[in-house]
């Protein structure tokens, strides 16, 4: 079977690598069609290809000045997306992880079927998601509350994200900052992309009600003030690493880490959870979306209710005070990655849907 992965502008690389590897484990031909990733070196292929022919000058000349970087992307995307329909009917599968002009991108689809989407979080725009899904021939979701916001029907398909296992195991991986290495205080890590939705600053908030501990913010702001939660933190209690961090150096910091935060205000899915299920790490996370469904049905975090920072504060207290509630957390994690979230488990439900279109 000929399966073509297309993420033009790259927002899931992660994923993308995960699954097309899992993919051609189990027999698939698979190319991922997707642009030059800008932020440090991509995961190598393994048993795929990978065709970077999306935003090529954006990608090139423009790799360091992010503004002009999503106008120059613009520009191409309209022109690489025809370009990509002369090329589609070469796969027996074409499925899209993302498309970043969506009300654009309905109109350039590709007229070779089957067509096949995954909407990583569905929350983000209903109304957009829906014209999306009408014109492809199966929607997969993450979870439940994903496929309830899209309507439900038979075309929807609910696969679980896949934990980052390959995240262990890096070639080449760096350690901490001599600075960090000096930490002896419990570590509270809440990593990724800053932004508003994700709730950091309740987690800043969140620290002054646990003694002793530092929280570690690490990831690139997007419109979020790091002055604003320098303020907002008691001092002394607070780390920034106010950057993209390679996947050669997150290692370090998740293993590192006491526990693992994701305060978010509103969500479906967050890759950095699935970074932590990977690492085996006790968790606390907000009782939203995705996030209740997979403490529900894997026992692998804690939930508490959404920005409220005393309840996250307390949480995190009583895990760092009790470690044998943080093992317990840790073996499910384990056991979660290992099992249902095992990408040889998502590749093979995928497949399945694969097969049933193509039949």
């Amino acid at each position: 079977m000929r399966v073509q992965l297309v993420d033009p502008a790259g927002d899931v690389l992660p994923y993308d690598h995960a699954l097309a590897g899992a993919l051609a484990r189990r027999g698939a031909e698979v190319e991922l069609v997707t642009s030059r990733f800008v932020h440090g070196p991509p995961p190598a292929p393994d048993g795929y290809s990978v065709s970077e022919s999306f935003h090529r000058l954006a990608t090139r000349y423009a790799s360091r000045a992010p503004g002009r970087r999503r106008v120059l992307r613009a520009a191409e995307h309209v022109p690489d997306m025809l370009r990509y329909r002369r090329r589609a009917a070469g796969a027996d599968v074409r499925h899209f992880q993302w498309l970043p002009l969506e009300r654009i991108d309905v109109h350039l689809l590709p007229a070779a079927r089957p067509r096949v989407v995954t909407m990583h979080n569905v929350i983000r725009r209903e109304a957009v998601d829906r014209r999306l899904a009408a014109r492809m021939d199966a929607v997969i979701v993450h979870t439940r509350h994903g496929a309830e916001l899209l309507g439900g029907g038979e075309r929807v398909h609910v696969i679980p994200h896949g934990a980052f296992e390959h995240l262990t195991r890096v070639p080449g991986e760096r350690p901490l900052p001599d600075e960090l290495q000096a930490v002896a205080a419990p570590v509270v890590l809440c990593f990724g992309v800053v932004r508003d939705y994700k709730g950091v600053d309740v987690a800043v908030e969140a620290i002054r009600h646990v003694p002793h501990a530092e929280l570690w913010v690490v990831g690139r702001p997007l419109g979020v003030s790091i002055e604003r939660l320098r303020r907002l933190a008691p001092p002394g209690r607070m780390r920034v690493v106010e950057r993209y961090v390679s996947d050669a150096e997150l290692a370090a910091y998740f293993r590192r880490a006491d526990l693992v935060v994701l305060p978010h205000r509103r969500v479906d899915v967050s890759g950095v959870l699935f970074a932590g299920l990977a690492f085996g790490k006790a968790m606390v996370l907000s009782d939203v979306g995705g996030f209740r469904e997979l403490v529900e049905d894997h026992g692998v975090a804690r939930v508490v209710p959404p920005g409220d920072p005393d309840a996250l504060g307390a949480a995190m207290a009583e895990l760092l005070a009790d470690p044998a509630a943080r093992d317990q957390l840790s073996e499910r994690a384990r056991a979660a990655a290992a099992g249902p979230l095992s990408w040889d488990s998502v590749a093979e439900r995928t497949l399945r849907v694969y097969e049933d279109l193509l039949s």
